[in-house]
């Protein structure tokens, strides 16, 4: 509100704040009605796995919470503040939270390392009765998980017949894996520095060895070569140069590359198409089929705290993939199998399709018809792209 008048200073302060603050004191569900903490989310970091940079502290982490909390407001009109943590202990971390969870309306955990990023959630799950999300994890997996859609369509592959390996066992590899799980892959592999996972390697961590049990039926061992022997599709959320050409012509021609490491993919696009690969994918922005979470969070969010959502579930999360995936339609083609992060379509549909899923999951506090919430993101977003009446970018 503007404050240009004694009238203004008056509603805007004493004595004005005054009434709110009784209806809240009375029944504290009010808080939603009367103040911005239903928009208002906590980007949650220790700054120890900071996009390529590795532990770099919270202060140097900074900058990368400031640009997401831009993107939030930018594509999804959610409000975010950076909540910085000086402390590498998941107690420590949660419990921060846990204090201050009043002023927040949800929290999304950013660049924290595995494992402890999981302990950080498991305790959140429990403690808080807010949304809570962790980018790194859920948002690429419901990324990902439409370009596969999609990628899928392109091969003519059903996904109970795709043989798919994910390189990367770690936060965001075990996201995926789930993730395409829920959309019916029933051959999956995953692979880490030490070999392929399946049921009884030892040295497993508890979240290893659980998604062990759900993958990998034939017990394949061994390296990232004998996982991708006769496979469909390699998913990449590893290391730079990690694929080599020779390792990919183990796999069956015609097949999906998504090699999704920053800067520098796990194989150039280039090499994968000269080995017959017929889509391939990279996070990055210079190359067709850009894999990026900002076509996820904010949508996600928007559509969970349009709703009142007391957490994100596993089916909010799979109704935002398919709603990413639908959007490119007819428009599908190997070098576009997802839309472009400046697709201004997109954070409107994932929130509309988030918001209609939460009821059904029984989540919703306040459930909202699901074209009052798109609409709702069309008008709070900033975000307008100058291409089109439609505000699509002309290409990917």
């Amino acid at each position: 509100m503007r404050l240009d008048t004694q009238d203004d200073l008056s509603l805007a302060y004493t004595p004005g704040v005054a009434e709110p603050s009784r209806a809240i004191a009375r029944s504290v569900e009010e808080v939603y009605a009367y103040t911005n903490r239903g928009n208002l989310v906590a980007i949650l970091t220790d700054g120890s796995a900071v996009l390529g940079l590795g532990d770099i502290g919270p202060e140097a982490s900074l900058p990368v919470m400031e640009g997401k909390a831009v993107l939030f407001k930018a594509f999804g009109g959610v409000d975010a503040f950076p909540i910085l943590i000086r402390s590498q202990d998941p107690e420590d971390i949660a419990r921060v939270m846990e204090l201050i969870e009043p002023g927040f309306g949800g929290v999304n955990i950013e660049d924290i390392s595995a494992p402890r990023c999981f302990d950080v959630e498991r305790k959140l799950l429990e403690r808080l009765h807010i949304p809570v999300f962790n980018d790194d994890q859920h948002g690429t997996a419901i990324v990902v998980g439409a370009a596969f859609q999609n990628a899928l369509k392109v091969i003519g592959k059903a996904p109970e017949d795709a043989r798919v390996v994910i390189n990367g066992a770690g936060a965001a590899g075990i996201a995926v894996a789930r993730m395409l799980l829920q959309l019916g892959v029933r051959d999956l592999t995953l692979v880490d520095r030490e070999g392929t996972l399946y049921e009884g390697r030892e040295g497993l961590g508890p979240e290893k060895e659980a998604i062990a049990r759900l993958t990998n039926g034939d017990r394949v061992k061994g390296g990232l070569v004998d996982a991708l022997k006769g496979a469909d599709a390699v998913i990449g959320l590893s290391v730079a140069g990690a694929f080599t050409m020779d390792m990919l012509k183990a796999m069956k021609p015609e097949g999906i590359v998504f090699a999704l490491a920053n800067p520098v993919p796990e194989i150039w696009p280039v090499q994968a198409l000269e080995l017959g690969a017929a889509v391939v994918g990279t996070g990055r922005s210079d190359f067709p089929n850009q894999i990026n979470n900002v076509l996820g969070f904010p949508g996600v969010f928007r559509g969970a705290l349009d709703v009142g959502a007391e957490r994100i579930t596993e089916g909010m999360k799979l109704a935002a993939s398919c709603a990413i995936a639908d959007l490119v339609g007819d428009e599908l083609r190997a070098d576009h199998v997802i839309p472009s992060p400046l697709d201004s379509r997109v954070a409107p549909a994932v929130a509309e399709a988030t918001a209609r899923a939460a009821p059904a999951e029984g989540v919703a506090r306040m459930p909202r018809e699901p074209d009052w919430v798109l609409r709702h993101c069309e008008k709070v977003a900033t975000f307008a792209m100058p291409n089109g009446p439609d505000g699509r970018s002309d290409s990917n």
